[in-house]
């Protein structure tokens, strides 16, 4: 980590015992600095900026006259080398921000210089090696020894702090660790991760297409075969929340800014909102979350104690400003579709209904193939709406919920949304990579703000409950993280086309459009391959498309009624009748089998 303000500090005393994530971030540390002062040996004139350690790695953003391409990591790497070998102390050092200030102007570095006067603390912290120095908090090996096992991985482009306005820079990723058994373990799960990456698969497969030089980045464009994965997906969730108690609603797209201002957008999250649209003389903002059009539903009818709760859900779409720097397929886009749920509640229904969503949440992931979580509770954040006995009362029902469901989490200090603390689910991927997607929040405010009421008991005006709660989050996001889950190879129940009937001669034709026929009237997707190509072509291009069940055609099947069965992966599963490989696949889908 190259710069104060980017690392993360462990705290352990004398008798605790380093953890292998600990030693992990010390290392990964350690070499992004050593990384930091080759690039300013071998490139004259290469300024600093930050360098932080990242999941399963680091990089470091450089303002460099020089443009850094493949051959140089190389180049960069053999030097490291050298210098790790050189057994070099990493050693920590306090100065003055005034005297930090002139010595990092003195050099040239003007991205230090402005970390310095961000920080506005009396003092900072440098940590030098060999012939090199860095502002940073610490946090590091012992020596540059340690250094032995790492990886240069690519280059990409940057912009200071994130700002497409600021200075463009450039940034070297790399991996280290422990054991070079390590380091080829992990080369390979990137080499399996550019396999699955859903921003190659997506278009190939006929799913999804971004235009960000007719449309726009970050906005989404789905093609028949992912709108058909899309609404498989939806189409699961409605007929399960509508089981369990939630009532759909749709609201618009827009609203009068002061809907926003009443909420508390406007002053909290303004920087993440499309600018204002104005209308008539008056403005109108695309909306950045469902919550305030669902809190008008709600209002739109008086509300007895005994109705409670009152749970109304959406497949909202809404849209938020990112920079272009970070788009990312489906993963990080502009505009997006939430299954986005809000339950109005009394206080003492709370806890049952944070269990019910973790309830149904959990059995949602199960469903899409994903068993394993990380889950964290976020509490009050620097800047925050309501008073704190409230968000001490909402952090509390979580961490009671989550305590009852014997769900192991961490917490996330500071990390809760301005309007009410959070649970927040990672799923575990067949990579081992955590996506976050399932939240549940907790709201005194937006209730306050909005004045949200029910007719109590007593026959009196109280304060309703909001519980914010998202399933899978993004619909776009979680579709990425499916592609990528799959490979593009999805269960048959999720499957766009899930049997293709291939024709071997013209002679089959008529036959094979009446198989269509009857499976689509079981509902079954098929599609039928009546090009006049050989065979082999046409099961290899079914293969490369992904199609769960193959059904070749020829004279024999045609005659006796029958279709030869292969799945996708090859495996031939013989010559079956019609119906009865319609009833396999109506149970697999029906079973929802992974």
């Amino acid at each position: 980590m190259g710069s104060l303000g980017f690392c993360r500090i462990h705290l352990m005393n004398s008798e605790t015992t380093e953890t292998k994530e600990e030693y992990l971030y010390k290392l990964r540390h350690s070499t992004t600095h050593v990384m930091a002062q080759v690039v300013q040996e071998l490139f004259p004139g290469t300024k600093l900026t930050i360098g932080p350690v990242i999941e399963d790695g680091f990089y470091y953003d450089f303002d460099s006259p020089h443009t850094f391409v493949p051959e140089d990591l190389k180049k960069i790497e053999t030097r490291m080398r050298e210098i790790a070998k050189g057994n070099h102390a990493f050693v920590m050092s306090t100065h003055t921000s005034d005297e930090a200030r002139k010595f990092w102007e003195n050099r040239g570095e003007k991205y230090k210089v402005e970390l310095i006067n961000d920080l506005n603390t009396p003092t900072v912290t440098y940590c030098s090696h060999d012939t090199f120095v860095d502002l940073c908090r610490g946090n590091h090996l012992d020596t540059t020894q340690g250094i032995r096992h790492f990886k240069l991985l690519k280059i990409a482009g940057s912009y200071w702090r994130g700002d497409e306005k600021r200075e463009r820079l450039q940034r070297i990723y790399g991996t280290a660790w422990p054991t070079k058994e390590e380091v080829d373990a992990y080369l390979v799960r990137l080499e399996e991760a550019k396999k699955r990456d859903h921003r190659e698969l997506g278009p190939r497969l006929g799913l999804f297409t971004i235009l960000p030089e007719t449309i726009g980045p970050g906005l989404i464009f789905w093609l028949p075969k992912g709108a058909t994965l899309r609404r498989v997906v939806e189409d699961y969730l409605h007929d399960l929340l509508e089981k369990n108690g939630y009532q759909f609603v749709l609201t618009p797209h827009v609203a009068h800014v002061d809907l926003w201002k009443t909420s508390g957008h406007w002053d909290f999250y303004r920087e993440n909102m499309f600018s204002p649209m104005k209308v008539e003389e008056q403005e109108y903002l695309l909306k950045p979350m469902n919550c305030p059009g669902h809190i008008q539903i709600y209002k739109h009818n008086l509300h007895s104690y005994r109705e409670l709760p009152v749970r109304i859900t959406e497949m909202g779409t809404v849209y938020r400003y990112e920079r272009s720097g970070v788009m990312h397929g489906l993963l990080r886009v502009r505009g997006f579709t939430q299954d986005d749920a809000h339950i109005f509640c009394r206080p003492d229904q709370i806890a049952q209904e944070v269990e019910n969503i973790i309830d149904l949440t959990l059995q949602v992931l199960k469903t899409f193939g994903f068993h394993d979580y990380q889950v964290s509770l976020s509490t009050r954040p620097e800047k925050y709406v309501g008073t704190i006995e409230n968000w001490d009362r909402a952090e509390k029902a979580l961490a009671e919920a989550l305590k009852k469901k014997d769900l192991k989490h961490d917490i996330d200090a500071g990390g809760g949304a301005f309007y009410g603390p959070k649970i927040d689910l990672k799923i575990k991927d067949c990579l081992g990579r955590y996506w976050q997607c399932s939240t549940v929040q907790v709201d005194f405010n937006l209730p306050e703000r909005f004045d949200v009421t029910y007719r109590g008991e007593s026959g009196k005006e109280e304060r309703a409950i909001m519980v914010h709660r998202a399933l899978l989050g993004s619909l776009e996001r979680f579709i990425g993280i499916l592609i990528e889950q799959y490979a593009g190879a999805f269960p048959a129940w999720l499957a766009p086309v899930q049997a293709k009937v291939l024709t071997i001669t013209d002679r089959q034709n008529a036959f094979a459009e009446k198989v269509v026929e009857e499976l689509k009237g079981r509902g079954i997707r098929v599609e039928a391959d009546l090009r006049n190509e050989k065979i082999g072509a046409k099961i290899r291009e079914g293969t490369l498309e992904k199609v769960p069940y193959l059904l070749v055609v020829g004279d024999r099947e045609m005659q006796d009624g029958k279709l030869a069965v292969r799945k996708r992966t090859g495996e031939d599963l013989g010559v079956v009748p019609i119906a009865e490989f319609a009833e396999k696949l109506e149970q697999e889908v029906k079973t929802r089998s992974i």
